[in-house]
């Protein structure tokens, strides 16, 4: 898979590429804990290497629910409504094997009101085991031409990292985190400037959209893990 990362850069120049290196502020949401376990994943999954005229960011969201349970909505490649804003409907296009593999495209239809219509998107990476998932927009009408995210799900367990994501866990936290269960789902993306745009306008309304859809991921799987332990307990 393309090897991902994060918000503010650090550059350098080689042959005419600008290369995006993880930054050291923690991204908005995570505790400096976190931030530390979380740095494999990061390196591996989240950072790019890129031209000039992009731009990239990484978003984190703190979920109190487990990963499984977080996971079995972030794999759905054919339904990112169930937790994307402004997608109004969304499709599989002919000729792709089920169940879905690395390689499907989809048909997304955007709500109106938004500077997008459509979008065609490739599944770059699926992978349930370390639980990270990844794509790129190859056509369509909207403005983020170019647009590449990955998504991983990290799992937090009494205060010491579990599987998934990049490699393994140590402890961390006191005796209130003892027990707990939490998620971090971390997003990033990579994606071309349009022309008559700042980097910054850019980022600004990529950050906006991601944000918006990380939030209901936690609202909704959330949700889910009260209605699981509910069941649990009856």
């Amino acid at each position: 898979m393309e090897k991902g990362e994060s918000s503010s850069t650090a550059e350098s120049e080689d042959s005419g590429q600008t290369t995006i290196t993880p930054q050291t502020a923690i991204p908005v949401g995570l505790t400096q804990e976190e931030f530390e376990e979380l740095k494999p994943a990061i390196q591996e999954f989240h950072s790019y290497t890129t031209r000039s005229g992009k731009c990239s960011s990484l978003l984190a969201q703190r979920i109190y629910a487990p990963a499984e349970t977080v996971w079995s909505i972030v794999r759905q490649f054919d339904k990112p409504q169930i937790y994307k804003h402004f997608i109004k409907s969304c499709s599989i296009k002919e000729g792709f094997p089920s169940p879905i593999t690395v390689g499907c495209l989809r048909e997304v239809n955007v709500i109106s009101g938004l500077p997008a219509e459509t979008s065609t998107e490739r599944l770059d990476v699926l992978d349930d085991e370390r639980r990270v998932a990844g794509f790129t927009i190859i056509g369509g009408e909207h403005r983020l031409r170019n647009y590449r995210s990955v998504t991983s799900v990290n799992e937090f367990k009494g205060g010491r990292r579990s599987g998934g994501g990049g490699g393994g866990g140590s402890d961390f936290g006191d005796q209130q985190d003892a027990g707990k269960i939490w998620t971090v789902v971390l997003e990033s993306y990579v994606v071309d400037v349009p022309e008559g745009n700042t980097e910054d306008d850019t980022r600004m309304f990529a950050d906006t959209v991601v944000r918006l859809n990380l939030q209901k991921l936690a609202s909704l799987t959330e949700g889910l893990a009260r209605d699981q332990d509910k069941h649990k307990h009856r």
